[in-house]
């Protein structure tokens, strides 16, 4: 478990649900070789969210490609299911919806007791209490900034005041609780969002629009200054 020891305060995680999935295996050593610390990996079942992406397999067979943590976000119904084999294809963080666990404690611990990384996701109109009882057992809380289930679309406002919500709450508590957001990131708003509180930064459109190595560069030069 080196890798999730050595996480650095602010990483970015390429949403590789963007990603040309014919050079998927390329684009994944493209990230890589750029510094991005982490792939972001998004699971959904159709039910949860409209959309159908892959699953265990997919992660298996890519898992090859990197030694980066592999940031599994499970946009699924009763995702307490599928967490052994969601570890045992390589996930190094599993994050569940709030939304979609009957007893999101119960998952929780499950995520925790195969050593891994755990985390719990908030959808926009989701309010940060949702989460108090749980805040102090997960490791990372994903802000969705737009509503989950399709790449490309636009960032929604009101998530960014969620976000510095969250902060104050994680620092006020002494937490070392990490704050992602997904949704809608690009180079023209992350320093908005990291200035509210985010240290976890997830797009995808604007890594995998173009040059992935340049465009990984440049969010990378924006989280590190």
């Amino acid at each position: 478990m080196t890798k999730i020891t050595e996480k650095k305060m602010n990483c970015l995680s390429p949403s590789i649900l963007s990603a040309d999935f014919s050079r998927l295996g390329e684009q994944i050593k493209e990230l890589d070789e750029a510094g991005a610390q982490y792939v972001h990996i998004d699971v959904m079942d159709g039910m949860f969210v409209p959309s159908i992406s892959f699953g265990m397999p997919v992660i298996r067979a890519i898992r090859a490609c990197t030694d980066r943590i592999f940031d599994v976000h499970l946009m699924i119904e009763e995702p307490g299911r599928y967490i052994d084999e969601f570890a045992e294809a390589g996930a190094d963080l599993i994050t569940v919806h709030a939304e979609s666990c009957r007893h999101l404690d119960r998952t929780i611990e499950k995520i925790k007791e195969k050593g891994l990384l755990a985390g719990v996701a908030i959808n926009p109109a989701t309010p940060v209490s949702a989460i108090s009882c749980v805040l102090e057992k997960v490791d990372m809380v994903l802000v969705m900034t737009v509503n989950p289930g399709f790449g490309g679309q636009k960032l929604i406002p009101y998530t960014v005041e969620k976000v510095r919500e969250l902060r104050k709450i994680v620092d006020e508590k002494g937490l070392k609780t990490d704050i992602e957001v997904d949704g809608g990131v690009n180079l023209s708003n992350v320093e908005e969002l990291m200035d509210a509180g985010a240290n976890i930064i997830v797009a995808g459109s604007a890594i995998f629009s173009g040059d992935v190595t340049e465009n990984t560069i440049r969010f990378l030069n924006i989280i590190n200054e």
